[in-house]
């Protein structure tokens, strides 16, 4: 029987001179793209794998969390598709994250690249200042599109980050 390993990823770079929305999704894609390589050629089990205690941080809840955020900004709050939350937060607010202990982890990565698909799908012929407005704890806000892709470029950024120390932890694997 043959283990199932993180498939390996031709992680696409970001573009260097390029008009504004291009030079968005470029970079978005970058970042995607980079959190799947950090995944690439690991187990199921290690990408559980926790980054250091107390925390449960592992690659996988990573995966999980920004399918959940890719879904969240892209097609629920901009496109305004009335779509199920992926996770229970109610008694839960990390449920994202916490799910990875018994998530199937070759369906979520299949789940991800599902959400980015749609993702982009939600936002094509759609201008960055194309608006949208939530209702939050500090009042009604309004949002425009170029807002959710730097947004996401910032979330990637940051969580890209404590996945290239989970995967050094891992196995030894470091850079960019």
């Amino acid at each position: 029987m043959t283990t199932w390993k993180a498939p390996e990823i031709d992680r696409r770079h970001e573009p260097l001179v390029a008009d504004e929305r291009t030079m968005l999704e470029g970079w978005l894609d970058y970042h995607r793209d980079t959190l799947l390589h950090k995944c690439a050629g690991l187990t199921a089990e290690q990408l559980r794998t926790a980054s250091v205690e107390p925390s449960d941080l592992s690659l996988l809840g990573l995966v999980l969390h920004m399918t959940d955020v890719e879904r969240s900004w892209f097609r629920q709050r901009f496109a305004g598709q009335d779509l199920p939350d992926l996770f229970d937060y109610d008694n839960d607010n990390d449920a994202d994250f916490h799910a990875a202990a018994v998530a199937d982890a070759e369906a979520a990565l299949a789940a991800f690249r599902t959400e980015v698909d749609l993702a982009r799908k939600a936002t094509e012929g759609r201008s960055l200042d194309d608006t949208f407005t939530l209702t939050r704890s500090d009042g009604h806000r309004t949002f425009s599109l170029r807002w959710v892709y730097v947004h996401m470029i910032e979330e990637y950024a940051r969580h890209n980050g404590h996945a290239d120390l989970i995967r050094e932890r891992i196995d030894g694997v470091t850079g960019d």
